[in-house]
């Protein structure tokens, strides 16, 4: 029988999709709300010693659409704003009522032995699972010389992972940032200081543009803006090569997430190296209930597929990926054009034209292909409005 049962690290999750730590896992009673719709987890939004201040700009989002849809999101938004004491009485609360459900509690503090090793003390007291240490908020925290800050530096991030696991009496995650030159060089360091597991990717740093009316930020803080964490579908790339690159250098659990809106987008990022996947921007546009779909598409993928659970799927493409010294330079592909779909708007022809090759020419019966020119890149089958063209071998 096909499940979406999974354990990692001796967790046993009923399914792989968690609440990432961001809004929607702010309080208790979103989290018990996700919970009854049958998320299989969530990691509550990053708690803080309580004397650390945070003050909160409005407003704090700004979007990206495509055709109506969004497809980015940035977010300047800082932790939680809950006491200490507000979580350990909620994740008690939380366990007693859904004693099958994994709560990993994020935690973040100034590079203080004392304090990290002090927040833990108290939060071991608790049923929580697991930790995940936020090395990674690109926007607020840095400039406090926490946040990213500590993530891009792989001493100080080896560091607190060692102060953290000297006491922690749960798994510890370390969840990393994408606005590093290598990911891999933070991964090593914080798995040699003993990590369990790693989450990846926090937000992409970046700046949602201009509006050229007013000649103002489009994130509008009374006329100024800041660089904030981009999340949601146009980072899901960075995402996928982040967590390929952690797997092809650890055998750590993973913790995947970044882009994720669709049980399509988990399978790739299980396929990739991921053991369970954590979801926000989705959940911030379209709310809690699309639990259903990611469940059940996942279900039916993994039952198609003839897999028995995500154990089979996980890791599956990375023999894949290879450095492009090593890929096959006599692999060559073709255009091949579909009279019946072309409309012969020649938008193949021009494009490849003004794009190096000129290998596509307009004959009597349509678009011909010089083979002798073209290189197969692929881009005309891209390009073309009506999807009529195919590349293969001959």
């Amino acid at each position: 029988m096909t499940t979406l049962k999974t354990s990692i690290l001796e967790i046993e999750f009923e399914n792989p999709f968690l609440l990432a730590s961001a809004p929607p896992a702010a309080s208790v009673e979103s989290i018990d709300k996700a919970f009854e719709m049958g998320w299989g987890g969530a990691v509550i939004k990053t708690i803080t010693p309580d004397d650390l201040e945070m003050i909160e700009a409005s407003p704090r989002y700004e979007t990206m659409k495509s055709k109506g849809k969004i497809i980015g999101f940035q977010n300047i938004e800082l932790l939680s704003h809950k006491t200490v004491k507000y979580w350990c009485d909620g994740i008690q609360y939380l366990k007693r009522k859904h004693p099958t459900k994994v709560i990993i509690a994020s935690i973040m503090a100034p590079v203080e032995q004392k304090q990290w090793q002090s927040l833990v003390n108290i939060l071991n007291n608790t049923p929580a699972d697991a930790y995940e240490l936020n090395f990674s908020c690109p926007h607020g925290m840095p400039e406090n010389g926490i946040g990213m800050a500590i993530g891009t530096s792989e001493e100080i991030s080896a560091l607190i992972t060692s102060w953290v696991k000297e006491v922690a009496t749960k798994p510890v995650f370390v969840k990393l940032t994408p606005n590093v030159t290598d990911i891999t060089v933070i991964a090593k360091a914080v798995e040699k200081a003993g990590c369990d597991g790693l989450s990846a990717i926090n937000t992409v740093k970046g700046f949602m543009g201009i509006n050229l009316d007013s000649l103002e930020p489009n994130l509008n803080i009374d006329g100024y803006s800041t660089y904030g964490g981009c999340s949601g579908e146009i980072v899901r790339p960075i995402g996928f090569r982040c967590v390929a690159q952690l797997r092809q250098c650890s055998d750590l659990s993973i913790l995947g997430m970044g882009g994720i809106s669709t049980w399509q987008d988990a399978a790739q990022y299980i396929a990739l190296g991921s053991d369970a996947v954590q979801i926000c921007t989705e959940v911030m546009i379209n709310g809690f209930g699309i639990i259903d779909t990611l469940k059940s598409g996942l279900l039916n993928y993994l039952k198609n597929k003839g897999m028995k659970d995500i154990a089979e799927l996980k890791n599956i493409a990375i023999p894949k990926i290879i450095p492009h010294v090593k890929l096959n330079k006599n692999y060559h592909l073709y255009p091949n054009i579909d009279e019946e779909k072309c409309v012969k708007c020649w938008k193949c022809v021009r494009i490849c034209a003004e794009s190096e090759h000129k290998a596509l020419k307009i004959n009597s019966n349509g678009v011909e292909v010089d083979k002798n020119a073209c290189v197969g890149c692929s881009l005309c089958s891209h390009i073309c409005p009506k999807e009529a063209i195919i590349m293969k071998t001959n």
